[in-house]
């Protein structure tokens, strides 16, 4: 099992943003008004939550939420965050940055984390899903449109593949 102490500061900081980036590729693939944003980005916030109080979490997973529940683990988070997506890019850059961190996250895992890297890419798919959830695409004031839009599961399936083990290693 991979521990902290097994990754540097900045390899730590990509795991735990990663639950966030997953939900930000979601969010960039097909805004949806103020509320659908709100609930989209909760999700990766409610994953740690839920990490946290599973007692069959996987423990890279649980060691990601433990330390994210400390403020010194937000602020790695936060400022890994603030590294890849500052400079008020649009939103199909936007989404083309999560994916590239989650390629990034991918790799880290298959370096340094083999045990877990396959739990934790799960998680992360999970956290997506939950994000494309989380907001109804489409409609008007909340009645009719769809759970997850087209634009959505193109984007599960582009972060299926970023999280995909590297196959030339």
């Amino acid at each position: 099992m991979a521990t902290k102490s097994d990754f540097t500061s900045q390899e730590w900081g990509k795991l735990l943003a990663s639950p966030m980036v997953a939900g930000m590729a979601i969010t960039a693939a097909d805004p949806s008004g103020v509320w659908g944003l709100i609930k989209e980005g909760m999700a990766g916030g409610w994953a740690l939550v839920e990490a946290r109080q599973n007692a069959q979490a996987n423990p890279l997973v649980k060691a990601v939420a433990e330390d994210f529940a400390t403020s010194d683990g937000r602020a790695a988070a936060r400022t890994e965050l603030q590294a890849r997506f500052s400079g008020g890019a649009n939103v199909a850059a936007l989404k083309n940055v999560a994916l590239s961190e989650l390629r990034s996250v991918s790799k880290i895992l298959d370096t340094k984390a083999t045990a877990d890297a396959a739990s934790f890419r799960l998680w992360l798919q999970g956290v997506a899903q939950k994000a494309a959830e989380a907001g109804t695409e489409g409609g008007f004031l909340g009645f009719g449109g769809v759970a997850v839009s087209d634009a959505e599961k193109a984007t599960l399936a582009e972060i299926s593949t970023a999280l995909t083990p590297d196959q030339s290693a």
